[in-house]
């Protein structure tokens, strides 16, 4: 690796996001150089920062192709590597710390704030005005449509102004880059992100391919449905032209007795079409403060934009159930939460699973909008016996006595319950140092996954 120095700023032969971004700091340095000395009257390079030219980006860079696919300008590429800056090379903004020796203060026009724990200098939308709007104020009020929600920037999830406080210029907010965005341009990598309180979804996968899904043909014409969706909403919507006819995503019900393959099935969705499946956990969503339960969900559906994603909302009834009278403030609060998850459903433009033990459990306001509801009900016999034949370890071996036909026949259970009988007669028989699953191991397995439902055989 060849280290070079071009105005202060450490340029790194070798790896192509490293050059490229390297190049793009350059000129971020050079820029902020010039509209200094331009401010205080020193001697500058140039009489405007316009004449700085932006570098030509190698578009084998993901920092580089991104500027080059979404066509940015010089003002959105200060902004975006402005906000960038803090991650990779801090130090170019400590410029910004000078003193105003006058009030022994720094300076106002300069914005930006100090971080709890990082020592740097953090831009703030004015910072960005005071660079791109030099002395002009015109051109600093045309730049305010750059931090407009409905920017492509902001629309990807890739820039956006931190909302200001309470009574303060809205411009006093720091201009925040994603992590996934810094992580793509830095290392090359797609992030994932950590379930957290900031983000309570967890990334689901599965092992298993779609061939071990054992469905009735009714559910999985459904669920076909879904995939065609996934492959081709974006024709539909765009090339078709019917994004002005029609909503954006898809909402689906996954409804039916626990272990009957929702969960499974979402994965298998994500698994076949390339999507990454989240599933949310509603005990770190629902708050019983007012307010929180629609922050936490807004983190997760604003992380999810336009990512491609499948969210899956497991045993969604405790946030998707009946709405109640309102007798009292707290309806109120749980109607207004209901609403407000109902409203971003309809605006998300991916695709949201929701799984239920019962229909009748989910809001028929929700019911409404889906568009699809697949049941997953107890599989017949002759799924039963397919869920029980492809358990088994090809490694293990059946007493000669075992009939799983007639063991399918039998007993009505879900293919979760069958698997569990799978792993405890499997467990039974490496205890007693054997191959051999015995017919009392798989009986006494059964017997005990109707105990835990107060059921007898």
């Amino acid at each position: 690796m060849v280290r070079t120095k071009h105005n202060g700023v450490i340029q790194m032969k070798g790896n192509v996001n490293a050059e490229a971004l390297a190049q793009e700091l350059a000129w971020l340095s050079t820029v902020l150089d010039n509209r200094l000395k331009c401010y205080f009257g020193q001697d500058a390079e140039v009489t405007s920062i316009y004449q700085i030219e932006p570098p030509n980006l190698s578009n084998d860079s993901h920092y580089g192709a991104i500027v080059d696919s979404m066509n940015l300008d010089f003002k959105e590429r200060l902004i975006l590597i402005l906000g960038a800056t803090p991650h990779i090379r801090p130090e170019l903004l400590d410029v910004f710390f000078l003193k105003n020796s006058t009030f022994n203060r720094g300076f106002t026009e300069f914005g930006g704030v100090k971080g709890i724990g990082h020592g740097g200098f953090l831009a703030t939308g004015e910072t960005a005005l005071f660079i791109l709007g030099e002395d002009d104020l015109s051109i600093r009020f045309s730049l305010h449509d750059l931090f407009d929600g409905g920017h492509p920037l902001a629309k990807k999830g890739i820039l956006n102004l931190e909302p200001a406080h309470t009574g303060e210029p809205f411009l006093s907010g720091k201009i925040n880059v994603s992590r996934e965005f810094i992580e793509l341009v830095t290392t090359g990598k797609n992030r994932k992100p950590n379930f957290s309180r900031d983000f309570p979804a967890k990334l689901i996968e599965t092992k298993l391919e779609w061939s071990d899904l054992v469905l009735p043909k009714r559910t999985l014409d459904q669920i076909e449905e879904i995939e065609l969706w996934i492959r081709h909403g974006n024709v539909l919507m765009n090339e078709w032209d019917l994004g002005k006819k029609i909503r954006p995503g898809i909402r689906a019900l996954f409804y039916g007795p626990p272990g009957t393959g929702k969960t499974m099935t979402s994965c298998l969705l994500g698994k076949l079409t390339g999507r990454d499946v989240y599933r949310i956990d509603l005990s770190m969503v629902i708050s019983k403060y007012i307010g929180e339960t629609e922050e936490n969900l807004s983190r997760v559906f604003d992380q999810a934009e336009n990512k491609d994603w499948i969210l899956f909302f497991d045993e969604a009834d405790a946030l998707f159930g009946t709405r109640m009278q309102t007798e009292s403030s707290n309806d109120m609060f749980a109607n207004q939460q209901v609403s407000y998850l109902l409203q971003r459903i309809e605006d998300f433009s991916g695709v949201v699973i929701l799984s239920s033990n019962m229909k009748n459990n989910i809001d028929k306001a929700f019911i409404r909008r889906f568009e699809t509801m697949v049941h997953f009900g107890i599989p017949a016999t002759e799924e039963r016996f397919q869920i029980w034949k492809n358990g088994f370890s090809d490694r293990c071996d059946l007493e000669d006595q075992i009939d799983l036909s007639d063991i399918a026949n039998q007993h009505e259970l879900t293919g979760g319950v069958i698997m569990n009988v799978v792993r405890f007669s499997s467990l039974m028989a490496l205890k007693r140092g054997t191959k051999t699953i015995r017919s009392n191991d798989i009986q006494m397995g059964i017997r005990r996954e109707f105990l835990k439902e107060g059921k007898t055989m």
